[in-house]
């Protein structure tokens, strides 16, 4: 084999925690900043109302109570988002105080406003709710049965200064609280939807990253472990000879011996560092070597007979180009199939070299890898916990929703199976 192996790229692909949580604008200002513009517009506008009598009505004069209660109600909004509930409350009772008290309107409802929506968004639908509901109950109930007669200049109470609340008053009211609360459970509604696409998003990074891990992973252990047992089977044989063939014989066979463990390393080392490069995410050019598919098989082969397996290969059906994943994994179960054998199987009673067959299946929609051999030993299935080679091929084969199945043959030997289905709209 002289050309690297490629594999699947990763580009793009990130895991979950690299996602950052997306934050809203708001949420994303100081703690502080929204509480210090209502402030200012609340006192600022409140006081112009006052001044310029606007609203034509009798009204009481902006007092330190009345100040006290416009500051303290956009002060309290400092602690909405550690307790947003406790926060409505206080700034609710400072607001219906306001209004109660008589005092000009002007925009003295925004820290209102700011604390239902900091409630609702934080998960505390029903105490918006009910703050709201209950406070412009309790506004028009001590209105009617204290307030004087609209457009009176006496006859209030003292504490409360309030107007008995007309037609008018009650549905802008109510329409306000209704547009005010609808307002802030659309804006909830659209924090949680994209809250969820986030989470979708991030659960699919993770997924997708996961799935590239376990690619790595096979195509780690395919492109080294059989390289890696060549190596092996040759060093063991020149020691071999040279410890027991005299010269030259022993030489000689032992220098052909060495001579495929260095192309297997180079091998070892060309394919390693392609992974490599992938992993590293070194670019999106084309590979410059020839990409793992059965067009490679020949080569294989070759590799395992220096190995010293007898292995036969036969192509069944009309050989055609396969989709560039189909004719990965066709390669990489044949690739591990001979690994397989290298390193577990032992030729039989009387038998002086292992036998292979490797056929090869074009079928109409399916391409079948069928590896045999006639040799004896432990295989690698699924219940040996330290073997990655048959759960790995099985795995190559899920993921194109193939089929796969490998056992003892009844004559003796191993037989691994694997049909992958084939879209013909992806091969090239």
């Amino acid at each position: 084999m002289t050309g690297s192996g490629h594999c699947p790229t990763v580009n793009n692909v990130t895991t979950g925690d690299e996602i950052p949580p997306r934050r809203s604008r708001l949420a994303g200002l100081p703690v502080w900043l929204v509480p210090l513009v209502i402030l200012f517009v609340q006192v600022m506008g409140s006081t112009g109302a006052d001044h310029g009598d606007k609203y034509g009505h009798p009204h009481t004069p902006l007092d330190g109570f009345g100040y006290a209660l416009l500051i303290g109600g956009a002060v309290a909004l400092v602690a909405r988002r550690r307790h947003p509930a406790p926060t409505l409350l206080v700034v609710g009772l400072a607001t219906l105080t306001y209004y109660l008290r008589g005092y000009v309107l002007g925009p003295s409802f925004l820290a209102a406003v700011a604390a239902l929506v900091a409630a609702v968004t934080a998960g505390h639908r029903r105490a918006a709710w009910a703050t709201a509901i209950g406070g412009i109950g309790v506004y028009l109930a001590v209105a009617e049965l204290a307030g004087a007669e609209p457009g009176a200049a006496g006859g209030r109470a003292r504490l409360l200064h309030v107007e008995r609340p007309t037609l008018p008053v009650v549905v802008g009211l109510t329409a306000w609280a209704l547009v005010v609360l609808t307002a802030t459970e659309v804006v909830r509604f659209r924090s949680e939807k994209a809250a969820e696409v986030r989470r979708t998003l991030a659960e699919e990074h993770r997924r997708r990253a996961s799935e590239e891990r376990l690619r790595m992973a096979r195509e780690l252990h395919d492109v080294l472990a059989h390289n890696i047992s060549m190596i092996n089977v040759q060093a063991g044989v020149a020691l071999h000879l040279m410890d027991q063939q005299p010269e030259p014989a022993g030489t000689a066979t032992a220098r052909t011996a060495l001579a495929a463990i260095k192309e297997a390393s180079k091998e070892a080392l060309t394919e390693m560092r392609s992974v490599i490069g992938v992993l590293r995410q070194a670019g999106d050019e084309a590979p410059r070597t020839p990409t793992a598919g059965l067009g490679r098989l020949e080569d294989l082969a070759g590799q395992a007979r220096t190995a010293g397996l007898r292995v036969h290969l036969e192509i069944e059906g009309q050989r055609r180009p396969l989709p560039a994943g189909v004719d990965l994994a066709a390669f990489r179960i044949a690739q591990e199939s001979l690994t397989n054998v290298t390193r577990h199987a032992r030729p039989g009673a009387g038998a002086g070299a292992i036998n292979v067959w490797i056929r090869i299946g074009y079928g109409e929609h399916d391409v079948s890898v069928r590896v045999d051999d006639d040799g004896r030993g432990t295989t690698l299935l699924g219940d040996n916990p330290g073997g990655s080679g048959i759960p790995g091929m099985r795995e190559r084969a899920a993921a194109l929703d193939g089929e796969f199945v490998a056992g003892p043959r009844p004559g003796g030997g191993f037989q691994v199976h694997a049909r992958l289905p084939v879209d013909e709209g992806g091969a090239g």
